[in-house]
């Protein structure tokens, strides 16, 4: 498997409400390959959509979900970084952006809190180190980071660029279904819902499955297949989740079921809004979650494209 375009969206900075240019990537994206398509999509974007992408193709049943957006900071004053979602970068990290004076690289400094006596401890604080001053305002990501071994991916902002690399990978194979490129995921939501809307009202569609990865866990492991995600903190209908189970059993494809009481994604975004949703988070683990040098196994990547392939046809 060819993982170029991988690597090409992994060094596009695109945090949560500056998705952007991952917006403008897959615009040109569908462009330029849909020639190649079993089905040319309808594409919806621009004003009312944000930074979104929606495209269609045929007469969909089913919906793919990926957010565009990642994680990190924000230049505040006096040095002082702000968070971006939920970042996870250790001290001397390297971080990147642009500002008016053009692009920079950085460095992360964390200062831990102090202990004080019947207190609670206090959040950690962050900041940057670099040649010159930055403007507030400006947003930092990770420098791109990209490793690839006979069996491993290694690289900063696998959540969720694969997610979306796989979602690119379902347009050329898709007759009928929809890709839903999403924004906000990575601070509580609102770009799924607004889709989930929108395809509901026009398109009639009422089942969802959420491409983005999840955590390395004690009993979720690399090279054991695409994680089929019972439950995180959202609970999607089981009836729906059982199905994509036996569809996977039935095709004998790679994978492990996930129960989790914690974590979450655009499926819960889909939960909590004012119209009946089934979804199904189906993704593949990695290590270092949110941090530079993320870790997902090919292995794992190959079963997730080849399951939703076939749901998308089945469902």
């Amino acid at each position: 498997m060819n993982y170029e375009i991988l690597q090409q969206m992994c060094s596009i900075p695109a945090t949560a409400g500056d998705e952007g240019r991952m917006q403008n990537f897959i615009l040109q994206y569908l462009a330029v390959n849909n020639k190649h398509f079993k089905t040319v999509p309808q594409v919806f974007s621009g004003p009312g959509f944000q930074d979104m992408v929606i495209a269609v193709f045929g007469e969909p049943r089913t919906a793919v979900f990926a957010h565009l957006d990642s994680v990190g900071y924000c230049v505040a004053y006096k040095k002082e970084l702000v968070k971006i979602g939920n970042p996870k970068a250790h001290a001397g990290s390297v971080l990147v952006g642009e500002d008016s004076r053009g692009s920079f690289t950085c460095t992360l400094e964390i200062e831990k809190p102090k202990k004080i006596k019947n207190e609670a401890l206090p959040a950690e604080k962050y900041f940057y180190k670099s040649k010159r001053s930055i403007d507030p305002g400006t947003t930092l990501t990770y420098a791109p980071d990209w490793k690839e071994s006979r069996n491993f991916i290694k690289s900063s902002y696998l959540d969720n660029r694969l997610g979306v690399f796989n979602a690119l990978s379902q347009a050329h194979t898709m007759e009928h279904g929809a890709l839903v490129f999403s924004t906000y995921e990575e601070v509580g939501g609102g770009g799924a819902q607004f889709a989930g809307r929108f395809l509901q009202e026009n398109f009639s569609i009422q089942q969802a499955l959420i491409s983005d990865v999840t955590l390395l866990a004690t009993h979720i492991r690399h090279h054991k297949g695409v994680a089929i995600s019972m439950r995180d903190r959202g609970i999607p209908r089981q009836t729906f989740v059982r199905r994509i189970i036996d569809i996977a059993k039935a095709h004998e494809i790679p994978h492990q079921l996930e129960v989790e009481n914690a974590g979450g994604s655009d499926g819960i975004s889909l939960q909590m809004s004012s119209y009946s949703w089934d979804w199904c988070f189906i993704g593949p683990p990695e290590d270092n979650y949110h941090q530079p040098g993320e870790k997902v196994a090919k292995g794992d990547i190959e079963a997730m494209i080849a399951l939703y392939e076939i749901l998308l046809k089945e469902l």
